[in-house]
């Protein structure tokens, strides 16, 4: 809130003369009371200082774990840039081990930043301002979905770039560099546009979800490298461990923790944890922290409570009744029981929680300095009491060779400076920040949980006491001094809990906030990476895929996949089945939302049967043919099985049902090609890309053409087998002398080729017929008509023998088209009726795998359309007058070679031979004998 100065200036103007002040101190309260002072400008700025920040820069910190030094270290240089510099950073490839900062928050909806949660932020006027293809960008749709759309492609082709098991770490220094570009990228769109923009909303929460992706992959890298790397060697540290503990050794504190981390897994890993957390948080610590220097700087401390004792010394009146310190030394306000002024009292408060954010973001350094700044070297003085004892002049000589002592490090009574600290943060009067701040460096978890407001300022808490208990046991169990160490109260040591132990009385947290925090989708992540539970962690992604598949963000499921291809690559996967519903979940997330260029390379990832079934079930929904040839691409450089893809494809698509019912004459024309119809034809294009699939192709277009004959689509049928291309049988032959040098092909391609070649006859066929039937009835010329009247005139009469004379020729020239079309539509249909070696769709060649599917579908087709195929043939002979050949059908059918006489019912023969006893008819009507000889 900002502060009301007015009334004590006016109070300070009616007090006559003023003292003067001091050419190199200035105090606050000169600089407020100037005649050209802007009030309002002044409480904006205050105003400013404490009201939600737009943006905060992504940085690059320093690389490693800092176990030596396991409460905050030094400010690196680094740090040191302007407001300005910080907001016009633009993230660049590290260097190896370098890590990125980003915002503390916790996602899921309502994303609350760490911004939020510290309670201190800037209204700093931003320095960068979008460009014109950026407005361009915000204008034409969500720039968050937008700008977020290129991360799949960066995760994918990382990936490519870092396939091998040891190249894991750089695998994922890719995946945090993608997510910390995008989200600067997203906060210079933030603060493009105005927060109340419906577009802006989606575009903050899909910059919550990426700042809690870059945070889970930076812990993911931290803590793995570290495991990766010493795995191995933990048994051999151990082993050796008691030839380390001399007396030389045990005499440098720092020597003993840095052992601690070196043998300690957890240790060093806890202290890992705590890294990532104060990383996470620096990164909104440096524009407050600017701020606080605006407002609180000052050459002395409570400059408001000097200047009343100065006037006060002068025997003029104070400007407040109630009554403050009449000393200025640190301990005054708590000696005396008297308060600060009110102005130096918020500023007190301001910088207590400055430096305790300070210290939660691991800047100890930043915080002496801000103490120094402000006024209270003395503050500086006590925070630096932690550092650990280090005597480099037992373990080796001046660097100079002149024989010269190095300086001591750390602080020999360092017990008793934490014990003080203790006391202090267990002192009820002192603010609460102040209290957190000297916990935080004596281990005191009981007053620093008050000051923590999220999930990751509570695991900060209980990891920086867990760690900080370790290493104060292990020293005081190793170093060698001669004097006894100041005891840490009974309270310090029953704080000594395990990982599973802390995060579970986070999560039983009093405070309501930090308990659904805890169950958010990043924080359970994070909490099983921390504690290496990798099967609870699969087990906890793949419930979010039952419960919630529908509504889990698109970012939180990418995440989620290449964790599990990032724990198969270092073989510390477990629960297979569930790692593969995840990543087979992933795969339909890219399918719904057509990146095609992706799809293959995470099915890729699938186990084989997965693989054909996932890809097929993409393919399906590709349609243009250079995309389709662009997919089988990309499926043949992931390595996939494409000629079984291909095949699946075209099976899934032909076993799709079909409503359509068969016309009652098998022949007639069918025009009707439906778009199920044209989905099925055009799916044999899968199969014709490559010639090495031909054999497939052609056994593929068989199986489409036997449905359609079986509901006689005979136009879908011939637009079937004009799929494939004309040279297929000379290409299947080509391709299997490849393969094996011999011309003889398998039984099985051998007898697809016969089929297709049945197929071709049997098209021919209802073709020819169709055409015999438009020429019959359609193609006739029309007899010329005489009026009711007759012909009344000679004009007339020459017209009309002209007309006849004209259908006469007419009339010939159709019967002798009819005759030819006739004979070759029988012939046609006879290649039909005596197909060679076994007869029409009869194979050739046992199979020894048979399909019964197949031979079933090809016996119905045979009962179905033999039969009427003779029915037609005697209709066009009969029709035709060629009475004798129209009763040879008998013979054919009764021959005992061809046996077609099994493919009729009763029903059909009966008729058959009824049609055929009216053609014997008309022959006993020619003086014939019934089956067409002349009668001697």
């Amino acid at each position: 809130m900002a502060k009301q100065v007015q009334p004590s200036l006016e109070s300070f103007l009616q007090a006559g003369d003023t003292p003067q002040p001091r050419p190199d101190e200035v105090a606050k309260t000169f600089k407020r009371r100037s005649v050209n002072i802007d009030l309002q400008k002044s409480i904006q700025l205050l105003d400013d200082a404490v009201s939600p920040s737009v943006n905060r820069p992504v940085r690059t910190p320093r690389s490693g774990y800092r176990h030596v030094n396991y409460t905050p270290n030094r400010l690196d240089s680094r740090f040191n840039t302007s407001v300005k510099d910080v907001f016009v950073f633009t993230p660049a490839k590290t260097k190896e081990g370098d890590e990125l900062r980003t915002q503390n928050i916790s996602p899921v909806l309502p994303i609350l930043t760490t911004t939020q949660n510290m309670e201190f932020t800037t209204g700093i006027d931003m320095t960068e301002d979008l460009t014109q293809s950026n407005l361009t960008f915000l204008a034409d749709g969500d720039p968050g979905l937008k700008a977020s759309s290129g991360l799949y492609e960066d995760f994918m082709s990382a990936m490519k770039r870092c396939p091998a098991p040891h190249q894991v770490m750089d695998l994922l220094s890719c995946y945090e560099m993608s997510c910390s570009e995008l989200v600067t990228k997203l906060k210079k769109l933030q603060k493009g546009v105005t927060r109340n923009q419906p577009k802006l909303k989606r575009t903050v929460t899909t910059l919550g979800l990426l700042r809690g992706e870059l945070e889970t992959w930076q812990l993911v890298k931290s803590l793995y490298k570290d495991r990766l790397e010493t795995e191995a060697k933990d048994d051999d540290m151990n082993s050796n461990d008691e030839g380390l503990l001399t007396k030389v050794w045990s005499l440098s504190e720092q020597n003993i923790t840095s052992h601690l981390y070196e043998k300690d897994r957890l240790v060093r890993q806890s202290q890992l944890v705590i890294d990532w957390l104060e990383m996470c948080a620096a990164e909104n610590l440096d524009t407050w922290a600017e701020n606080v220097k605006m407002f609180v700087d000052q050459p002395v401390s409570w400059e408001n409570s000097l200047h009343h004792l100065q006037k006060m010394k002068q025997g003029l009146r104070a400007t407040t009744e109630r009554p403050t310190i009449s000393e200025m030394d640190p301990d005054a306000p708590h000696r005396q029981r008297k308060p600060l002024d009110d102005l130096d009292k918020e500023d007190e408060r301001l910088l207590l929680k400055c430096l305790f954010w300070c210290l939660r973001a691991g800047q100890l350094d930043k915080a002496q300095e801000l103490c120094h700044i402000c006024g209270q070297p003395w503050r500086a003085a006590s925070l630096e009491g932690w550092r650990l004892l280090h005597d480099p002049n037992y373990y080796s000589y001046s660097s100079a060779g002149d024989g010269k002592q190095s300086s001591v490090e750390g602080n020999a009574y360092r017990d008793v400076w934490k014990s003080v600290c203790w006391r202090m943060a267990s002192e009820t009067e002192l603010d609460k920040y102040e209290r957190a701040l000297y916990a935080a460096l004596s281990g005191n978890l009981e007053s620093l949980l008050p000051v923590c407001v999220s999930w990751m300022d509570f695991l900060w808490a209980y990891y920086k006491v867990m760690v900080d208990i370790k290493v104060e046991q292990e020293i005081r169990l190793h170093r060698h001094v001669t004097r006894t160490l100041d005891s840490m109260p009974p309270e310090f040591w029953d704080k000594m809990l395990e990982p599973q132990e802390i995060f579970k009385e986070i999560g039983a947290s009093v405070d309501e906030a930090v308990r659904q925090e805890s169950e958010h989708w990043y924080h359970l992540i994070q909490k099983f990476v921390i504690l290496g539970d990798v099967p609870a962690l699969i087990n906890v992604m793949h419930s979010w895929l039952q419960n919630r598949k529908d509504y889990l963000p698109q970012h939180l499921l990418r995440l989620m996949v290449h964790i599990v291809l990032f724990l198969k690559s270092i073989g510390h996967v477990s629960k297979e089945d569930l790692c593969e519903a995840i990543i087979e979940a992933y795969v339909a997330d890219l399918i719904k939302s057509k990146r095609k260029s992706l799809v293959a390379h995470y099915v890729a990832t699938l186990r084989a049967p997965a693989q054909v079934q996932w890809y097929a079930s993409f393919l399906e929904g590709v349609e243009e043919t250079e995309e389709r040839q662009q997919c089988l691409v990309w499926a043949e450089e992931e390595g996939l099985d494409v000629a079984a893809i291909t095949k699946a494809v075209v099976e899934r698509v032909r076993d799709r049902e079909t409503t359509a019912l068969p016309p009652e004459n098998s022949l007639a024309p069918d025009v009707t090609v439906t778009a199920e119809d044209r989905a099925k034809i055009d799916a044999i294009d899968w199969l014709v890309f490559d010639e090495s699939h031909r054999s497939e192709a052609m056994k593929q277009a068989n199986a489409i053409m036997r449905a359609f004959i079986a509901v006689k689509k005979h136009l879908a049928a011939r637009q079937a087998f004009e799929k494939l291309p004309t040279d297929s049988i000379d290409v299947i032959y080509r391709q299997w002398h490849l393969q094996t040098g011999t011309g003889e092909l398998p039984v099985e391609d051998s007898n697809a080729i016969r089929e297709y070649m049945c197929m071709k006859a049997y098209l021919d066929a209802v073709e020819s017929f169709n055409d015999w039937f438009s020429l019959y009835h359609q193609g006739r010329p029309a007899k010329p008509s005489v009026g009711s009247e007759g012909v009344a005139s000679f004009t007339d009469r020459v017209a009309l023998e002209h007309k006849m004379k004209q259908y006469q020729m007419e009339m010939e020239r159709w019967r002798h088209s009819l005759r030819q079309q006739t004979r070759v539509t029988k012939d046609r249909i006879y290649n039909v009726l005596l197909f060679a070696d076994g007869g029409w769709l009869v194979d050739a060649e046992e199979e020894t795998d048979m399909d019964e599917v197949r031979q079933r579908q090809m016996s119905q087709l045979r009962k179905l359309h033999l039969p009427a195929l003779c029915l037609n043939l005697h209709n066009v002979l009969h029709s035709s007058e060629m009475y004798a050949d129209a009763v040879q059908i008998a013979d054919v059918i009764a021959s005992e070679h061809h046996q077609l006489y099994q493919d009729f019912d009763t029903e059909s023969l009966q008729h058959l031979l009824g049609q055929i006893s009216r053609s014997s008819r008309c022959l006993l009507d020619e003086n014939k004998d019934p089956l067409g000889y002349e009668v001697v």
